[in-house]
């Protein structure tokens, strides 16, 4: 039997590990530099690695409940360090083709595959805490770009690019690879076969076939959606916001985006703990009741603090989604197939990666201002609290089959 507490470690390596994807923003004005290439060409390849990441998840899901933690974990390293040694192979030819491919394709079905790889697992591990679990794990997602961005910045002045992305894919594969062959399932619990008397294993709830034809399924597809392409349409343009609407000035700005990385971190160890005690149906309640607030008070505010304190207030509950989500899924569809289930709710994270930044451009382009963006998102999150509220209220399916391990 292994020790939780070191499974619940290996999970937050393979999640740092993966999270450095986050620091993209710290290579960008290298890469334009040194390569030639505009910002959006540059800037797409984080928006592909984001998009692989969703919709790898959602189909290899399978893949990662028949074959186990350890195997789905030494797929993702393989996928990962791929993905980081072709990047700098692209940077050495100079090739925009090979760096989407590599980064963007390649690399992002391995953060796709690593990320669903320790979750179930967890969870299991942790039956009575099932929020604190996913928590610790994406917790580490989370932080990762508060590590890799400050050594991916001094890599890159150091030795280049190539240098920066040879070093950290052979770090991040031993990190990966480490972790995950200390991953394994906890052993199954056997209960008295109603015929003869034997032992079989429990079952532990839907399929994933199953759990996609529900409306419980959707629901929560939906407001994961929401939550993400607001907080992505907002992280994008959060800086240049705070200068140009609120008169920060750029080192104010950065320092601003600091925190934001801690947050982002904090609240999902911080609010999928409380969703223990709260329940998971009022916590997403009481994120999208904060957001309404929080969206409509920022596209009027030109108060720096007030305008600090709500972009912090909303991150965290954004970070917040993404470690409840889990647990919330263990809750109403078990852990039969908690892996698969999760992928296909990650898809959600694929799309809103394209749609968050792309509907914030539009605005601005179209109203020359943030503040219509910021009325859409808080109107967006008042349809999200219907919904939450619905799940909170009726949500949780009567399915004979499933068997809880509390």
């Amino acid at each position: 039997m292994r020790n939780r507490w070191l499974i619940a470690l290996a999970a937050v390596g393979i999640h740092i590990s993966i999270g450095s994807v986050y620091a993209w923003s710290v290579l960008t004005r290298h890469i334009m530099a040194d390569m030639g290439w505009s910002l959006s060409e540059t800037t797409w390849a984080f928006s592909l690695a984001i998009l692989f990441l969703g919709m790898s998840a959602g189909f290899l899901g399978r893949y990662v409940e028949k074959y186990g933690p350890r195997r789905s974990g030494l797929t993702s390293m393989c996928f990962f360090g791929l993905g980081m040694m072709g990047t700098a192979l692209a940077f050495h030819l100079h090739s925009l083709l090979l760096l989407y491919l590599f980064y963007g394709v390649i690399g992002g079905i391995g953060l796709g595959i690593g990320y669903i790889t320790p979750v179930s697992t967890l969870v299991k591990y942790f039956p009575n805490h099932r929020g604190f679990a996913t928590g610790l794990a994406i917790m580490g997602f989370g932080f990762a770009a508060l590590i890799a961005g400050p050594v991916m910045q001094y890599l890159t002045v150091r030795f280049g690019l190539v240098g920066n992305f040879l070093i950290l894919g052979c770090v991040y594969m031993v990190l990966i690879g480490s972790a995950s062959l200390y991953l394994k399932k906890p052993e199954t619990k056997l209960q008295p076969h109603v015929s003869d008397g034997t032992t079989a294993p429990l079952i532990l709830g839907s399929t994933m076939s199953e759990a996609l034809h529900t409306w419980q399924f959707a629901a929560l597809w939906w407001i994961f959606f929401v939550n993400i392409t607001c907080g992505i349409g907002l992280l994008a343009v959060a800086s240049p916001m705070a200068q140009q609407v609120i008169g920060m000035d750029a080192a104010a700005a950065a320092s601003m985006v600091g925190i934001i990385g801690l947050l982002n971190g904090g609240g999902r160890i911080i609010w999928s703990t409380l969703s223990d005690y709260l329940g998971r149906g009022f916590t997403y309640m009481l994120f999208f009741a904060l957001e309404i607030a929080a969206f409509y008070l920022l596209a009027g505010t030109s108060d720096v603090l007030l305008f600090q304190a709500l972009i912090f207030l909303i991150i965290s509950c954004y970070g917040g989604g993404f470690s409840c989500m889990p647990a919330y899924l263990s809750d109403i569809f078990g852990t039969r197939e908690l892996s698969a289930i999760h992928g296909c709710v990650l898809t959600a994270w694929g799309i809103a990666g394209v749609v968050g930044p792309t509907i914030v451009a539009w605005f601005r382009e179209n109203t020359g201002s943030y503040s219509a963006t910021l009325y859409f998102f808080a109107a967006c999150f008042i349809l999200n609290f219907i919904i939450a509220t619905v799940l909170k209220l009726h949500g949780q399916p009567e399915h004979s089959h499933v068997v809880t391990m509390e």
